[in-house]
């Protein structure tokens, strides 16, 4: 299998390529900057994109097609993503129009961008988090977050929708508290352990349970 991975350099991106080397498969790894850690899994590495550049989705495109040839993506995996930190005591709407376009508006036009390489079977698989879950909101705040993962939901819900009768799948997928970089290493999982059941709901993703929210574990989640 063909697997591209945004976000690939550290944090989630790193160990789902990791594993995905580890099991043979081909990645193309895509990144801002590239790590000594992602060099190490031997795995197709593009650098030097920005996903929240308007040029990138056409830049990642054109860049995936010359390493591929003709050969088609079977999981696509739209991970990069950014956190930041807004309560009505801090108001912050740059930063939360920079979340959007990096959280919501990249995913959908990075995936849009390399449909012509997807094929019937193909995956789609968007890393969100439960905090852009409606219902689960108990505790407020993180307004620009929030907002951008409940967008990136919706899109992800549309695409399953546009794209169940050409029987490509979307999964949309919340990863755990997962102790990386953006959160201070203050989750309760590895990156690894994400990774692995990230894996094993993509391998779970079928025509029949296409735009599903799920968490990592296996729960689906409320929108």
């Amino acid at each position: 299998m063909h697997i591209v991975i945004t976000g690939a350099n550290r944090g989630i991106g790193l160990a789902l390529t990791k594993n995905y080397r580890a099991q043979g498969h081909q990645v193309t790894a895509i990144c801002r900057q590239s790590s000594p850690e992602l060099e190490a899994t031997e795995a197709d590495i593009i650098e030097g994109i920005d996903v929240s550049n308007s040029e990138a989705p056409a830049n990642i495109a054109a860049m995936v097609h010359n390493v591929l040839g003709d050969t088609c993506i079977d999981i696509l995996i739209n991970n990069a993503g950014i956190l930041r930190h807004e309560s009505l005591d801090n108001m912050d709407t740059q930063a939360i129009q920079a979340q959007f376009n990096i959280n919501a508006l990249a995913p959908l036009a990075i995936t849009h961008a390399l449909l012509p390489l997807l094929k019937s079977g193909s995956k789609i698989a968007l890393i969100t988090s439960r905090m852009g879950s409606i219902a689960d909101n108990g505790s407020g705040n993180y307004y620009g977050y929030r907002m951008s993962k409940a967008a990136l939901n919706a899109a992800g819900k549309s695409l399953a929708m546009d794209l169940k009768d050409q029987d490509i799948n979307v999964a949309i997928l919340h990863p755990g508290m997962v102790q990386t970089d953006m959160i201070n290493h203050a989750g309760d999982i590895s990156a690894d352990t994400a990774a692995e059941r990230l894996i094993a709901r993509i391998a779970e993703l079928t025509n029949k349970n296409t735009g599903t929210f799920w968490h990592a574990n296996g729960e689906v989640l409320p929108w």
